[in-house]
């Protein structure tokens, strides 16, 4: 069920049956008493408390959440967009190097060859195979009328076999005879878009695709939807989206359609997590509060927060060290998360929520913060 956490028990050292002298020491006829005693001594010092506090951060950073459809995709993802040509197959590379399990990609983003790329070099020196990297690409606007043809192009451009995860960008269909392949535009500019195109005729389609081929793409979803549109798709649905992909972070949000996603099944999967560039969430009295409490940066608690919502979170970077930083995310407890809903309720309340990815699409998508 979407939205329960499952641990991974490969990389968990201590869960609740772990942490017992017994079990670190199985010896028979070893004394409890000493046992114990060795225990503590380990993990009370500093040098213990230290490996034992770095164990928790790497057990949380590789949570895996389980699809509707049986399938475990992990929390924690790496983000492509706006990642240049050389940099984003340096960044999979090393992402899929120090552990990184989840690599989010888009058709409109021009760059799954260098995706594929950085998972190839990965795959090629034994890092990693296959089987355990979850892959998301999404189908393109201009794209709904061919998805088959977008589905093969994304395979072709990744070098791989199969889609982990195929989801339809956003909902809205763009002429796909326009004057761009991607962005075609009208003579005033405006996106040309094609508004007798049903977002749920493009969901039939992923769906027929997907039954079609089920070799090649192995979940569908969406991505930008509303509750307003995902009511809408819901009642006419073969297949309930495995996945939402929305913007979220606690400037945004979105609990009526976080709620929803819950209650159907669908697991919340939050980009942009961290706003934007020079983003007033590092700077929010509880966002540093937490913080300071737990000892990481503003960051840290940011994507951390989406985990303890029951969400994944795709962690955007091209840097070696912050790629790795964003792995150390912690346990967040109920203190921790009320002083961050407060925040977020005084947000929406006085209506200053903060949504950063807008496309000038000239299309009400439902959202309460664009009404």
């Amino acid at each position: 069920m979407a939205g329960v956490i499952l641990p991974d028990a490969r990389s968990w050292p201590y869960t609740a049956g772990t942490i017992d002298p017994g079990y670190i020491w199985p010896f028979p006829s070893f004394d409890f008493r000493v046992s114990l005693f060795v225990f503590l001594l380990l993990f009370c010092s500093e040098v213990g408390s230290s490996y034992f506090v770095q164990s928790v951060k790497m057990s949380i950073s590789k949570t895996v959440f389980k699809l509707n459809t049986g399938a475990e995709i992990p929390a924690l993802g790496l983000g492509t967009w706006q990642s240049g040509p050389g940099e984003v197959t340096r960044a999979v590379y090393h992402a899929l190097k120090v552990g990184y399990r989840h690599i989010d990609a888009a058709q409109c983003y021009g760059n799954e060859a260098e995706v594929g790329e950085g998972i190839k070099r990965a795959l090629s020196e034994n890092l990693v195979k296959r089987s355990e990297i979850f892959v998301t690409t999404k189908l393109w606007c201009t794209y709904h009328t061919r998805v088959e043809e977008a589905l093969n192009t994304s395979l072709s451009k990744l070098g791989l076999d199969y889609i982990d995860l195929y989801l339809m960008h956003w909902p809205l269909a763009m002429n796909p005879e326009g004057n761009h392949d991607l962005f075609p535009k009208l003579a005033d500019g405006s996106r040309d878009i094609v508004h007798s195109h049903s977002h749920v005729t493009t969901w039939k389609n992923l769906e027929d695709v997907a039954a079609r081929f089920p070799e090649k793409v192995k979940a569908i979803g969406v991505s930008n939807y509303s509750k307003r549109y995902l009511e809408e798709l819901l009642p006419q649905a073969k297949v309930v989206p495995a996945v939402n992909q929305i913007e979220n972070h606690p400037a945004l949000p979105q609990q009526e359609i976080v709620d929803l996603c819950k209650e159907k099944g669908i697991l919340i999967t939050a980009y942009s997590p961290l706003g934007s560039t020079g983003s007033p969430l590092f700077t929010a009295e509880p966002i540093v509060e937490v913080a300071k409490r737990k000892g990481v940066p503003p960051a840290i608690v940011l994507l951390s927060w989406h985990l303890a919502r029951g969400s994944s979170v795709l962690a955007k970077s091209v840097t070696p060290s912050r790629i790795e930083e964003n792995m150390n995310l912690v346990k967040l407890d109920q203190e921790d998360l009320d002083l961050i809903a407060k925040y977020s309720d005084d947000l929406v309340a006085n209506k200053k929520w903060q949504r950063y990815v807008y496309p000038p699409f000239g299309v009400d998508f439902g959202f309460p913060d664009k009404s």
